[in-house]
């Protein structure tokens, strides 16, 4: 363990934090550090790869044990594609694996970097999560250590309670140590993918109501920028899994090779240095040429095949895509809205952030369906993910917005998530959750963790209660 403390930052890069760290590569070292941290009076978090928007991964003066050592493989069943691995293993190791036998991951994130711990932790949804739900509901088995020292394995069968309230429990009941997943089974390396241009959030939303149960995949890209009858335009991307036969050569499409996004845009510019050139168009007048260049282009519907990682993983396109937002770094808030109050609500949301002249540079919407995990995000309804440029000038008034944004979704029936959401408070937190659902979580911990170990600096905030 590093014996002096080390910063680490949110995904965002607007929240920083300075905590002890330790890099455990077994069960064993994971308890060991738990059992420092109890003789010293600290606290534990576990870290994959930091891709949360939030504070979910840090833990200002406690122990972080980053889990990317973890990340091995332990078995692969081709026939079954069932896959066994460490909590460290990302997505990108994963999808590599599987995918040349024919498989895909039944969830997968915007980027392929994260890890299945934080994965499960945060209980992802991808852009299919009204066909197949969070990526919990596609965990077969897992394993974990609890801060008393027992290693306990979870099904939905066995020791459901756990598996229900830990796959989304942000990290604070115990630690993964193997996650065994089912995976889907694929056809071709390819995706039939219809975009097309919705003229404003009416649309935008109608689209995705009636494409979602039609579609393997569908997902909106929304301009934060457009008002007046365009307020909430974008473009909707759908697609669907070409059928066995479609693809003739399937093998081929399928390799490695022939999915890995490419390194330079038009073959010409690196995309590692991209990040320089798109940061002085981040602010408002920038990203409203951008976003008008965008929807004019959308215009005319367009159907064409696109790999699987290319579909999948556009925040990987331009890596360091996030340090365009400059110093301040950015703050992404996502609302999840009943389909009946979602216009309405968003309406208000998007007009507000307007008359502050804080509008949203990137927005994306999904279609959702409710789960049955205990600290769930979902609805019957839709997402909206909005992010927000800080500086040291807005910082204050930003914070301020987004306060009176959950009370706007707290009206209307909705809900948040706690990987994306840095400003969300205990009171706002317990009101969406419900008492009896805080309840039944603070009481699982107390079991699980008697001493109160496990804590990040989200639990500090959505929870208050050091330990509860």
């Amino acid at each position: 363990m590093h014996k002096t403390f080390t910063q680490l930052d949110n995904f965002g890069h607007s929240l920083k934090a300075a905590s002890y760290l330790s890099q455990p590569k077994s069960a064993e070292e994971i308890y060991s550090a738990i059992k420092l941290a109890k003789k010293m009076g600290l606290t534990v978090t576990a870290r994959g790869a930091g891709r949360s928007y939030n504070d979910a991964s840090l833990n200002g003066g406690g122990i972080t044990l980053d889990m990317s050592a973890m990340n091995q493989i332990i078995k692969w069943d081709q026939a079954k594609g069932q896959v066994r691995c460490e909590p460290g293993v990302t997505l990108e190791q994963l999808w590599k694996i599987v995918e040349p036998h024919g498989w895909w991951p039944p969830v997968v994130s915007g980027t392929m970097k994260t890890t299945l711990g934080g994965c499960l932790a945060a209980n992802i949804h991808g852009k299919n999560n009204f066909k197949m739900g969070p990526i919990g509901d596609h965990v077969l088995e897992f394993t974990a250590i609890l801060p008393t020292g027992a290693e306990i394995t979870c099904t939905p069968k066995k020791n459901a309670d756990l598996f229900y309230a830990m796959i989304g429990g942000l990290g604070m009941l115990g630690i993964f140590t193997s996650i065994t997943l089912q995976m889907k089974r694929i056809h071709s390396g390819l995706l039939a993918v219809d975009a097309w241009p919705v003229q404003n959030l009416r649309r935008q939303l109608f689209s995705l109501l009636d494409g979602a149960p039609q579609y393997d995949y569908i997902v909106g890209w929304m301009d934060g920028i457009a008002g007046g009858y365009a307020l909430g335009r974008g473009q909707i991307h759908a697609a669907r899994y070409l059928h066995e036969g479609e693809d003739k050569n399937p093998q081929e499409t399928m390799k490695i090779q022939n999915q890995i996004l490419p390194p330079r845009i038009f073959g010409v510019f690196q995309k590692g240095l991209l990040h320089y050139f798109i940061s002085p168009f981040t602010n408002n007048l920038g990203t409203w040429g951008i976003n008008t260049a965008k929807y004019i282009a959308s215009l005319r519907k367009h159907t064409f095949r696109q790999s699987h990682a290319a579909f999948h993983f556009l925040l990987d396109y331009v890596p360091n895509w996030e340090l365009s937002y400059g110093r301040g770094g950015l703050i992404q808030y996502q609302s999840f809205l009943p389909k009946e109050t979602a216009e309405s609500a968003w309406t208000e949301m998007l007009k507000l952030s307007h008359q502050n002249r804080l509008p949203f540079y990137l927005g994306v919407t999904k279609r959702h369906r409710p789960d049955q995990f205990l600290l769930t995000h979902a609805v019957d309804g839709f997402s909206l993910a909005m992010d927000f440029k800080v500086s040291e000038g807005n910082r204050a008034k930003l914070s301020a917005m987004l306060q009176e944004f959950d009370r706007i979704v707290l009206a209307n029936g909705g809900r948040f998530y706690f990987a994306k959401n840095s400003e969300t408070s205990a009171e706002t937190t317990l009101a969406f959750y419900g008492k009896e659902t805080a309840a039944k979580f603070k009481k699982l911990k107390k079991r699980c963790d008697p001493n109160g170990l496990l804590e990040s600096d989200l639990y500090r905030r959505i929870f208050r209660e050091k330990g509860g």
